[in-house]
């Protein structure tokens, strides 16, 4: 009985452990693969107002992945209350452009 149990609890946090990593993975790559909107638009050769209203369409689609960068960039900086909101509202400034 005992150990059909500790077989059953080291397969549950097994399984657990490599579900928590895919997602991590998973949440990493979205965060770290930026959007350089003026590239697409010159790999299209857009120019004028289908540039600029390509260009404002992306960074606004591309606005999700600039916040959460800048929220991890705040996490990794361990800051907290206003320091964190003026970190995370500068950084959103700046495209997520953040300096370490």
């Amino acid at each position: 009985m005992k150990k059909s149990f500790l077989v059953a609890c080291l397969l549950a946090l097994s399984v657990g452990h490599s579900w928590a990593t895919t997602a991590t993975a998973t949440a990493t790559a979205a965060v770290s693969t930026p959007v350089d909107c003026s590239a697409k638009a010159a790999e299209k050769k857009l120019s004028g107002a289908a540039k600029n209203s390509f260009v404002k369409k992306c960074e606004k689609d591309a606005g999700g992945d600039v916040n959460a960068l800048c929220m991890k960039s705040a996490a990794d900086k361990k800051l907290a209350g206003a320091a964190k909101n003026s970190h995370i509202k500068k950084c959103t400034a700046d495209g997520g452009q953040t300096k370490s």
